[in-house]
């Protein structure tokens, strides 16, 4: 009994592999493999690379928002990673938050005819062009600095980056290489420094950003 009981089991497992192995998730077309990223000119995916911001507000908690439709170019050789360069815009008037009321407080204009509390009504365009690329001792990193243009002040700021995935959009049929990044900077160094301390200073910066071959 025992006997025929292992092999109507084994029988079973040998009928049900292929509707088994029809439920193993696919490989997702993005690897994290190196190999996979062409030299060449790739132009930032602006429904896919966001710039996400976080601060601290009172003492009490940190609030945050995104700013999307980003374009940008990368110019990259996997051969030579350190020379890779960098150029983003960031339209600063389409920012996004959970609040309509704080985000109507970063866009409102001055009260008055005074300055605005933060970006005002009529916000320029943000831009960042790298300006050096250091590689870390783990190959899919690297510190990217550059020069970052924001409320009409231009200071540098470090990009912490890692390379998250490349391959072929199924999608696009595009060469894609994708990124994340993290960033911190002093608002108050570019005009925007109302309500500090009790609004922190210091902003943290989230990136994720997908980059198509040209």
């Amino acid at each position: 009994m025992r006997r025929r009981t292992l092999v109507s089991a084994a029988a079973l497992a040998v009928a049900a592999a292929p509707l088994l192995a029809d439920q193993q998730p696919a490989l997702t077309p993005g690897q994290m493999d190196a190999s996979l990223v062409a030299a060449g000119t790739y132009s930032a995916d602006p429904a896919h690379t966001l710039v996400g911001w976080r601060l601290n507000h009172l003492g009490f908690n940190d609030y945050f928002g995104l700013f999307g439709s980003i374009e940008g170019t990368l110019a990259i050789d996997p051969a030579h990673p350190e020379d890779a360069t960098l150029a983003a815009t960031i339209p600063v008037a389409r920012i996004t938050t959970a609040s309509d009321e704080l985000e109507e407080h970063l866009m409102r204009p001055g009260k008055d005819g005074a300055a605005p509390d933060f970006f005002g009504p009529d916000a320029a365009a943000a831009t960042f062009v790298s300006t050096t690329v250091t590689v870390d001792s783990a190959p899919d990193q690297a510190q990217i600095t550059g020069d970052l243009t924001l409320n009409g002040v231009t200071r540098p700021v470090t990009i912490a980056a890692q390379f998250t995935g490349a391959g072929t959009n199924p999608l696009s049929g595009k060469q894609t290489v994708g990124f994340e990044g993290t960033a911190k900077l002093k608002r108050s160094e570019f005009g925007l420094g109302n309500f500090v301390p009790l609004v922190s200073d210091e902003v943290e910066l989230q990136i994720t950003a997908a980059f198509e071959k040209q």
